[in-house]
């Protein structure tokens, strides 16, 4: 599994690869532009990631606005729902705004920081992404 994590905070950005690191190569990224150009890049290279975990506050290009760009630009594409990228948006706020606001605009779930692993497994396993043999 191909997996990018947008994540400006480096304790939540180590703490994210080394914990999906074992489930497949993890790219890191600190910000929106950063995010975007690694999709746009892994797109172009013809491996797409399986799975993005967008911060939603971070400098530049915020996660939300990543998440519309990439949503936008699959369906610009073409591209079938079963083979978009799966997207986590991972936040500190607990505001219900922001997280409705990404759910319109097409993420797959939402985890709040600090990450709770065993929601996360979870959550991938709902998202077709592991299956329990994949856990570790």
């Amino acid at each position: 599994m191909r997996i990018l994590i947008s994540e400006d905070d480096l304790t939540s950005r180590k703490f994210l690869a080394k914990f999906l690191g074992q489930y497949g190569e993890v790219d890191l990224v600190m910000d929106g532009l950063e995010a975007l150009d690694a999709y746009l890049l892994a797109i172009k290279d013809n491996k797409p990631y399986d799975l993005i975990c967008l911060d939603i506050m971070m400098p530049k290009v915020d996660g939300v606005k990543v998440l519309k760009a990439i949503r936008d630009y699959e369906l610009q594409k073409k591209i079938p729902i079963e083979n978009r990228s799966k997207i986590i948006m991972t936040t500190a706020l607990a505001e219900a705004e922001y997280v409705q606001n990404a759910f319109e605009i097409g993420c797959d779930a939402y985890a709040a920081k600090p990450i709770d692993t065993e929601k996360l497994v979870e959550v991938m396993e709902k998202l077709g992404l592991i299956t329990k043999e994949n856990d570790i």
